[in-house]
C-alpha cells in the first residue's frame, strides 16, 4: 500500500552532488527539494581532513573552460584560498633500462624513452594503419597511435583504470578527453616541448574540493536539502516519489543518481548488462616526511603494480609531509580485498616511498566510478531516457547521463537544464 502523500513540490532533485546542487542554484522559481541518501552533501566531491592532512574522495581538480563558471563559484567562496597550479604529471614506464619517467602526455614525449623503445614507438606511430576499421576503443588506440605507444602505455593503463579489455569499449569511450594523433605535432614537440592538454592547469582550494560544494550550498535554503534520506521508489505515472522518510508528489524529477539505479527505482525493465562500470578503490595516505617534489600525479601502466595512478597533495599545497591518493580500478561488485599492504609495497618498488613512515590513512570505494560506454548500452540509454523524460523525469550528471565528463560539465549541464525548464 502506498503511503499517504505528505507534501508536493514542483521539482524533486535526487542527489546532493555537484549536479543536483548546481541545478538547485539555477532552478526556475517555485518549490524544490533535494534528497540524498548520504548524510553529507557533495556526492563523490567530498573532503576528509585527518591528522593535518587534506584528502578528497579521489583527485578532484577543477579545470575550467568557461570563465563564468569559475567566477560564479569564486564569488561564493570569498574567504577560501584558491591555488592555481600549472600541472606537472608523468608516466612511470617499465623499459629496457628499468623504470623510466616520461612526461605526460605519453605520445608527445616518446623521445624521453630509451633509444630502442623510442624508435619502436615512432616507427609504429608513423606507419599506423589509420584506414583500418575501428570497432572498439582498442582499435582506436592501435589505429591512431600505433602498436608501440598503445602497448607501452595506452592499453595497459586504461585496462587497469576501466578494469576491462579495451576491445569491449566503444571508440568514443572517452569522448573529447581523448587526444587526437597529429603526427607532425608530435614530432615537432621533440624539439619544441608543449605539454598542454585540456587540463594543463587546474585550481584547487586549500581546504579541498568540498569548498566548491560549500560554494554551491552558500545561497541554498538548508531546509530544502534533505540529507540521509534515500529515494526508494518512484511512480512515474502518479508522479509520486517515496523516500525513507516521506512520500512526495512532484511535477518534475531531476536525478543525478546512477542511471541504472534510477531504472530500478522507477520499475523500468532493462538489461543490467548494458550498464556496466568499474569501481575505484581509493587510498589516501599521509607520511611523516616529504618525498619527490616534481609531480602532482603519476600514471602507472605496469600491470604488476596494483594502482593505476598516484597523486601528491603535498606538491599542490607545498606541505612538508608527503600526502598521497592512490587509485585502484576493479570490477564492479568484486570482493573487496585488504590492498593497503600491497599498495605500500608497490610504492616502495617504484621508489615513491623510501624510508618515510605512514602516519595516517583513509580509504573509500567509488562504485560506480568510470562507466563502460558501448554502442548497445548507449542506444538503450537514449531510448530509456526519452521514455523517462516523457514522464518529466530528467537525468543529468556523470552517472545520471551514464557518460564521461568533468565536474565543470556537470555545472554547465545543470545550468542548461534549469534555463530550459524556466522557459
Amino acid at each position: 500500500m502506498m503511503r499517504r502523500v505528505s507534501e508536493h513540490v514542483q521539482t524533486l532533485i535526487v542527489g546532493a552532488g555537484v549536479t543536483g546542487l548546481a541545478y538547485a542554484n539555477f532552478a526556475p522559481k517555485g518549490t524544490w527539494l533535494v534528497v540524498d541518501r548520504d548524510t553529507s552533501p557533495g556526492g563523490y566531491c567530498k573532503t576528509v581532513v585527518q591528522d593535518g592532512f587534506v584528502w578528497d574522495y579521489s583527485g578532484h581538480f577543477f579545470h575550467f573552460r568557461e570563465p563564468w563558471v569559475e567566477a560564479w563559484l569564486r564569488e561564493r567562496m570569498p574567504d577560501d584560498e584558491i591555488l592555481t597550479v600549472a600541472k606537472a604529471s608523468g608516466i612511470l614506464v617499465p623499459t629496457s633500462e628499468g623504470l623510466t619517467r616520461v612526461d605526460f602526455p605519453f605520445q608527445k614525449n616518446i623521445h624521453q624513452l630509451p633509444r630502442a623503445e623510442f624508435i619502436e614507438c615512432l616507427h609504429d606511430l608513423y606507419f599506423a594503419d589509420r584506414s583500418a576499421p575501428v570497432r572498439s576503443f582498442g582499435d582506436l588506440l592501435l589505429g591512431r597511435f600505433g602498436r608501440g605507444i598503445a602497448q607501452r602505455f595506452l592499453v595497459p593503463y586504461n585496462e587497469k583504470l576501466y578494469a576491462c579489455p579495451m576491445d569491449s569499449l566503444d571508440p568514443d569511450a572517452m569522448g573529447r578527453f581523448f587526444p587526437h594523433a597529429d603526427v607532425a605535432a608530435i614530432i615537432r614537440h621533440f624539439r619544441h616541448p608543449e605539454n598542454g592538454s585540456y587540463n594543463a592547469s587546474f585550481t584547487y582550494p586549500r581546504g579541498g574540493a568540498i569548498r566548491y560544494v560549500h560554494a554551491l550550498l552558500r545561497e541554498l535554503p538548508p531546509e530544502r536539502i534533505a540529507l540521509g534520506e534515500a529515494l526508494v521508489h518512484v511512480d512515474p505515472v502518479a508522479r509520486v516519489a517515496t523516500t525513507t522518510r516521506r512520500t512526495v508528489r512532484y511535477d518534475r524529477l531531476v536525478s543525478s543518481a546512477p542511471f541504472d539505479a534510477l531504472l530500478r527505482l522507477t520499475g523500468t525493465p532493462h538489461d543490467p548488462a548494458l550498464y556496466s562500470a568499474n569501481a575505484v578503490q581509493v587510498y589516501n595516505l599521509g607520511f611523516d616526511r616529504k618525498g619527490q617534489t616534481k609531480d602532482h600525479w603519476l600514471y602507472v601502466p605496469d600491470p604488476e603494480i596494483s594502482f593505476y595512478r598516484v597523486g601528491f597533495y603535498d606538491n599542490i599545497f607545498g606541505d612538508d609531509r608527503m600526502s598521497l591518493y592512490i587509485e585502484l580500478g576493479q570490477a564492479r561488485g568484486a570482493e573487496r580485498k585488504a590492498e593497503l599492504p600491497r599498495v605500500l609495497e608497490d610504492l616502495r618498488r617504484l621508489g615513491i616511498v623510501t624510508d618515510q613512515r605512514l602516519v595516517s590513512s583513509h580509504e573509500i570505494l567509488l562504485d560506480p566510478a568510470y562507466v563502460h560506454i558501448t554502442t548497445a548500452g548507449r542506444a538503450d540509454f537514449e531510448a530509456q531516457r526519452a521514455r523517462l523524460e516523457a514522464q518529466d523525469i530528467i537525468t543529468a550528471g556523470r552517472y545520471g547521463g551514464w557518460t564521461y565528463c568533468s565536474i565543470e560539465d556537470n555545472i554547465l549541464e545543470a545550468h542548461r537544464l534549469a534555463t530550459r525548464h524556466a522557459s
